[in-house]
């Protein structure tokens, strides 16, 4: 289903030119709704209308200045019932679009925020394993402890320390 709903966004935002816009406005909605869980409460809860839902959405997208066209989505989305699926809409949306690209997209997440220097070098070395563009979609996750987890299409490296550890108990266990 959001696939579908992504691939009707994307033509819409490829017909009107707009596709980089489009993609920030539905990134930092994703980020709005992340930090705040109102928000996220309101996309995801039954309890609300769809046109409660409809009309607080319309409030968020016109104070962030969100495009005419993802406004209108987001009415359409809360008017079928469906923005309990909107990030999955969103990460459907990006990956068009870095298809469209010619790109790949690397999910990664992190222990800890990373620099600008790190996201181009981990850019680079993505680049050159993959051989095209990499897009990369960045989360912070304080369990890992250190390290990161890279996830590209069915490949993941994972060199956090979470894992490290849940490794080396395994093998304590296995010597016992």
């Amino acid at each position: 289903m959001a696939g579908r709903y992504a691939r009707a966004l994307f033509d819409l935002a490829y017909e009107s030119s707009s596709l980089d816009q489009v993609s920030g406005d539905l990134t930092k909605l994703i980020n709005a709704m992340a930090a705040s869980p109102d928000l996220a409460r309101l996309t995801k809860s039954p309890m609300f209308s769809r046109t409660e839902q409809a009309k607080g959405l319309n409030a968020v997208a016109a104070r962030m200045g969100l495009s005419e066209l993802v406004i209108k989505f987001l009415n359409l989305v809360a008017t079928k019932r469906r923005l309990f699926a909107l990030a999955d809409m969103a990460k459907a949306y990006q990956a068009l679009l870095a298809h469209h690209r010619g790109q790949v997209t690397a999910q990664v997440t992190s222990a800890r925020l990373l620099s600008d220097a790190q996201i181009d070098a981990l850019r680079q070395a993505l680049r050159g394993t993959m051989a095209k563009d990499v897009a990369m979609s960045i989360q912070i996750d304080p369990a890992l402890i250190g390290g990161m987890v890279v996830k590209v299409g069915s490949r993941m490296v994972d060199s956090s320390i979470k894992t490290k550890l849940a490794n080396l108990k395994v093998a304590m266990k296995e010597v016992g």
